[in-house]
């Protein structure tokens, strides 16, 4: 039986995890970081092969990196968002940071108040 590549590898996994398989598509490239292969599904599928919290888009990672190993290569994978997409844009960290440090501000401020307020006779 012939060798399989990585790419055929991507493809047949997939295929079998989502409903329809002829929306699966894949491209190969190499560089200097290894092999990547760029992973293309249908809109309706990209939930099944992300999977919740990305658990199957790292199982389908981890099959790649043993298939690489088994062949000395290191392989990467990229899911292409489709076109159209409706997900919403990811915030950037400063956007994430930034509540949370005015949240820790404020404690910090509730905890300066509720000194204040502490009568001096339970403080001695």
């Amino acid at each position: 039986m012939a060798e399989m590549t990585d790419q055929e590898f991507v493809e047949m996994v997939v295929k079998a995890i989502v409903d329809d398989p002829k929306g699966v598509s894949t491209k190969r490239s190499v560089d200097e970081m290894g092999v990547l292969v760029e992973l293309t599904v249908a809109p309706e599928d990209m939930g099944k092969i992300i999977g919740k919290e990305g658990r199957t888009a790292k199982a389908v990672r981890t099959l790649l990196r043993v298939f690489g190993a088994k062949n000395n290569a290191r392989i990467n994978l990229k899911i292409v968002e489709p076109e159209g997409s409706e997900r919403p844009e990811r915030k950037s960290d400063e956007e994430v940071a930034a509540p949370a440090e005015e949240k820790a501000e404020e404690v910090e401020e509730a905890k300066a108040e509720d000194i204040d307020d502490v009568p001096t006779d339970v403080l001695a």
